[in-house]
């Protein structure tokens, strides 16, 4: 698999982490009920399809990037830095 990196262009998926879903970038608020941190640390959806992920670019640039890609083709459809996606999802 090759993702485009915005900073350092086309690599392929060895220079990444993988962290996981992009839920990580939705934290909830220090004093958030209990039920909110249970759900942020421990509750993932395991989807085949389209999904946004986050890795970590160890080996180039050093940027997080939110990856958006098919689980079942491993296609990569965007990426795009993480600094630039959007705060929480409505």
């Amino acid at each position: 698999m090759r993702i485009t990196c915005p900073l350092c262009g086309d690599r392929d998926r060895r220079e990444f982490y993988y962290m996981g879903a992009d839920d990580y970038l939705n934290r909830p608020e220090a004093g958030a009920p209990v039920a909110a941190w249970d759900s942020y640390l421990h509750l993932r959806d395991n989807p085949a399809g389209v999904t946004k992920d986050l890795w970590y670019h160890e080996t180039g640039c050093t940027s997080w990037l939110v990856v958006t890609r098919n689980t079942v083709t491993h296609e990569v459809l965007d990426v795009a830095l993480a600094s630039d996606v959007k705060g929480p999802r409505t």
